[in-house]
């Protein structure tokens, strides 16, 4: 096996830097409409070119 050492290089991820996560961040009806159509889509060219149902 491997030995590991631990070279003290090590990025601080402390709390303080005040960052936020795309998680964290609220989003609006407008967003959530757009995300499902952009589903809608997704799903019919997958399944249409799966199916046969696109002619491209």
């Amino acid at each position: 096996m491997a030995d590991h050492d631990d070279h003290g290089d090590h990025d601080d991820h402390g709390e303080s830097e005040g960052r936020i996560t795309s998680p964290m961040q609220e989003f609006g009806t407008g967003q959530v409409g757009i995300g499902l159509v952009v589903l809608l889509v997704g799903l019919v060219v997958t399944f249409g070119l799966a199916f046969g149902f696109v002619g491209i």
